[in-house]
């Protein structure tokens, strides 16, 4: 092993800098499982992240012991929940240094958070032939409604490029700005190919055009430390079950003064001030767009995977995992038949590539038979896989979780499928 391998490795298991991987899996039930008599290696947490003991047991907890309805409840389960739930709400502003825990909507998803967006603001804010900006490397939910949007309201839909690295055009994005935009809408961080985007640069062209911006945190918020404030986004989305929290529970977070001037999103329960037959009048953010009953549960998991996450340090998280990535890339670069794709100096912990001759699932199904799991796919971003030039990729996507012995073993079983079928 050459030396910057042996640094990259020593790095991962540098326990006196405050990070025990070994510590840490023993924090995740799932990872002492085996896959067809192999040691599971999941390289699959960028489509959701395995769940540490905590969030397991704070959601079993609320199940066994606590579980009631929320709000207007006048027996002690109900008050006692209401303000365990609403406690959550303090947990995601404070993970996002919101400046109130008022500016978080809670939701089922991010694909919800966004739709919610498009929705309220957008039908509220836009009209035809305003302009809409995105990149070429958004995820489906950041795609879709923009396009029901357009067709709905006749508002344009314009994309800003990327270089082959995977790197923004930022010079192109300005100019766009110029061309009657009135919403930016941008992922914070590739789902695909790991890429950061200058979410600084994105959000001050385009304020400096008295534009709003929304970024898709789903990724960024796994791997790296959100300041709201310090980036002065106007909305920023993420979910919990990449965080390391369970499915059906997503976040909203917005400024103050745009979710006051925003209607609301569905009608019903709780989202309501007062009922007549006449007419309806709706609560101040952030219930207002709240309606029906919550995800109860999904949202203590998520505050407690929040405060596993904090317990740890996303900053220790991200060394760990930068030093993965280094380790990973370097070794699937050596191989001869290996395309990577996504090669930003901003990166984050995730890989997409194919294997030269071979059909990418039947790649995926050899790491299968060798306990590796990983996404083979589109990724639900097919207009980039068409940027990219191909039908899918593997995705090798990691977590705080993961070793460079895993790695190793990814690598051994993409040896074996080019023996099978290169």
């Amino acid at each position: 092993m050459n030396d910057i391998n042996q640094t990259s490795r020593l790095a991962c298991y540098n326990v006196e800098g405050g990070f025990d991987v070994g510590r840490v899996r023993q924090d995740f039930p799932i990872l002492g499982r085996q896959i067809h008599g192999k040691p599971l290696v999941y390289f699959d947490s960028g489509a959701s992240a395995q769940k540490p003991r905590s969030v397991i047991d704070a959601m079993t907890e609320v199940l066994e012991d606590q579980y009631t309805n929320v709000h207007r409840g006048a027996h002690y389960l109900s008050q006692t929940l209401t303000d365990r739930y609403e406690g959550v709400r303090g947990t995601i502003a404070r993970l996002l240094n919101a400046p109130h825990e008022d500016n978080v909507v809670i939701t089922r998803n991010t694909t919800e958070s966004i739709n919610l967006v498009a929705a309220t603001y957008g039908r509220t804010n836009l009209r035809a032939g305003d302009g809409i900006v995105i990149s070429a490397m958004e995820h489906h939910a950041n795609i879709v409604p923009w396009q029901l949007l357009r067709d709905e309201l006749g508002i344009d839909l314009q994309v800003a490029p990327i270089d082959d690295r995977g790197v923004l055009d930022l010079d192109a994005y300005s100019t766009l700005l110029d061309q009657g935009t009135k919403l930016v809408a941008m992922t914070h961080c590739s789902n695909v190919l790991g890429s950061f985007t200058p979410a600084k640069d994105i959000i001050r062209l385009a304020h400096e055009r008295g534009i709003p911006v929304l970024l898709d945190g789903s990724q960024a918020v796994v791997h790296s430390t959100i300041d709201v404030q310090d980036l002065d986004v106007d909305f920023y989305v993420f979910t919990g079950h990449k965080l390391y929290g369970p499915t059906a529970i997503g976040v909203l977070y917005g400024k103050a003064d745009l979710l006051a001037k925003m209607p609301p999103y569905q009608g019903g329960g709780e989202m309501i001030d007062v009922v007549t037959f006449e007419k309806t009048t709706f609560k101040e953010p952030p219930y207002r767009f709240e309606a029906g009953t919550p995800p109860i549960v999904e949202a203590i998991g998520l505050g407690a995977a929040i405060d596993y996450v904090a317990s740890i340090g996303m900053d220790k998280i991200s060394e760990h995992e930068q030093a993965l990535l280094a380790y990973a890339t370097e070794r699937l670069l050596a191989m001869p038949d290996i395309r990577l794709f996504g090669t930003a100096p901003e990166k984050a912990a995730i890989l997409s590539f194919i294997q030269e001759g071979i059909h990418p699932f039947d790649t995926a199904a050899t790491l299968d038979r060798f306990g590796v799991a990983v996404r083979v796919g589109q990724h639900c971003a097919e207009p980039l896989m068409a940027r990219l030039g191909v039908d899918g990729t593997l995705r090798a996507s990691l977590a705080m979780y993961n070793t460079m012995d895993e790695i190793d073993v990814m690598i051994e079983a993409l040896e074996r499928a080019r023996k099978l079928f290169g």
